[in-house]
């Protein structure tokens, strides 16, 4: 019998605006995605589609219908059925991670095991997640800081007109380790100028500051830098790492842009490869694509993975951060719950 593809709509809200150096939002529409297999064991992924990215809702549910029939009824193929998305239909990034998600969560259910146990690891090597801070007014990012008291590791959003203005304003909150990411906002001349800017504010990590193509730029910021530069934008799939060497200190991988577990792990594999910062990143999510990141957490270096933490209704219990610590489930799969 083959496997069985159903989808569900999901309609998530943050505690606060969402604001990036793209713009933001407080509600988030994505998609849960059931894979049944004969038995009747259901497997669960979440698919976030991201503009930037090209996809939308009507993008997912479209390729979800193409994939679909794809699946064969094997879940333990994952290599083959993986390979067979991506042949039928590139890109689409969100829809595939749904699916390869769900696989992951049934194949765990049907062996009995958890996720980070079917793949060796060590749950306790898990680092500590950061907490973001969107892009606000004065008023609202001390609002922020202070509920955000729990986590030792804050993350703030920049690439605004007052750049300098919301790190004072975050200095002046904490003395919490700060990082930032300014969402390809800056230009290269920009943010070789806000590198001693930085340094002055104790900041120790710097994301994405140019465009995603601009790896010149990344190079010229690269050099001058004194903390560690992370390429996210500038870093999709496996292979963007070798043209980034030398570019950056490390990648930030997400789910929702590298399209399956397996490539995740390839990019694990071959940053390392380069000795290169690997750094696990989010979109906002519920905690169903959250736990699936979570798992591989064991492998890598920095954890940003506070989608769900940032939400005020979250459907799903997981891996969680509570302090910052990335705690991961005992139960078989993903150790998703629906509350």
């Amino acid at each position: 019998m083959p496997l069985r593809l159903t989808t569900e709509l999901l309609t998530l809200h943050t505690r606060h605006p969402f604001i990036i150096a793209r713009g933001g939002q407080s509600e988030y529409r994505t998609l849960m995605v059931k894979i049944t297999d004969a038995d009747g064991i259901e497997g669960w992924g979440e698919a976030a589609a991201t503009r930037f990215y090209g996809e939308t809702r009507e993008t997912v549910e479209a390729a979800l219908a193409t994939y679909a029939p794809l699946l064969g009824d094997d879940p333990f193929q994952l290599e083959a059925i993986e390979s067979r998305l991506e042949t039928a239909l590139q890109r689409n990034a969100a829809a595939r991670v749904a699916i390869s998600t769900a696989l992951h969560d049934l194949v765990g259910k049907r062996l009995g095991l958890p996720l980070w146990k079917y793949w060796g690891l060590d749950r306790v090597k898990a680092p500590r997640s950061t907490f973001t801070i969107g892009i606000d007014t004065p008023e609202m990012i001390r609002q922020k800081v202070a509920e955000a008291a729990e986590y030792p590791i804050l993350k703030v959003k920049l690439g605004s007109d007052d750049d300098i203005g919301i790190l004072r304003t975050m200095r002046d909150a904490t003395d919490r380790e700060l990082r930032v990411d300014a969402n390809c906002g800056w230009t290269a001349a920009h943010a070789v100028r806000m590198l001693p800017v930085l340094e002055e504010f104790g900041v120790t990590v710097l994301e994405q500051p140019v465009a995603p193509d601009d790896l010149d730029g990344l190079r010229q910021v690269h050099r001058r830098a004194r903390i560690p530069i992370i390429a996210d934008e500038s870093c999709v799939t496996a292979a963007d790492i070798p043209r980034l060497v030398g570019r950056v200190d490390g990648i930030n991988i997400k789910l929702a842009k590298c399209g399956s577990l397996r490539e995740a792990l390839r990019m694990i594999a071959i940053a390392r490869a380069h000795q290169l910062t690997v750094m696990v990143g989010c979109m906002i999510e519920s905690s169903l694509g959250i736990t699936a990141a979570a798992h591989f957490t064991p492998l890598v270096d920095i954890v940003d993975l506070d989608g769900a933490a940032l939400l005020r209704d979250d459907p799903f219990t997981g891996a969680a951060i509570a302090g910052g610590q990335v705690t991961l489930p005992d139960a078989p799969g993903l150790g998703v719950v629906r509350r």
